[in-house]
């Protein structure tokens, strides 16, 4: 239950970037609720999450996720640079989550 609910709590981070960008484009309600929502979610289920989990390792996998959604997200919808330096930073943001993951 407790890797789940981090993986709600990263999907919702997911929401507020996505909201963030659109604020930043364009400053509506919609957007503050999609950014406001999304974040305000994601600490809802990681606060949740430390029932099950221990919070170091639950919050560096929350945040680990996150780094990474965000990036992708900002390289594919959003036209961010996609230099290799950038996808192998990725790459090693996902190694080092797996590896905490596989171990606790």
């Amino acid at each position: 239950m407790g890797w789940f609910l981090v993986m709600l709590a990263a999907a919702a981070e997911f929401i507020g970037v996505i909201g963030l960008n659109k604020y930043n484009e364009d400053k509506t309600w919609k957007n503050v609720l999609l950014f406001g929502g999304g974040f305000g979610s994601a600490f809802a289920f990681l606060y949740m999450s430390f029932n099950y989990l221990q919070v170091s390792t639950a919050y560096a996998v929350w945040i680990g996720i996150g780094t990474a959604g965000a990036v992708l997200i900002n390289m594919l919808f959003f036209g961010e640079s996609r230099s290799k330096g950038r996808i192998v930073s990725v790459i090693l943001i996902v190694i080092g989550v797996v590896g905490l993951k596989a171990i606790s």
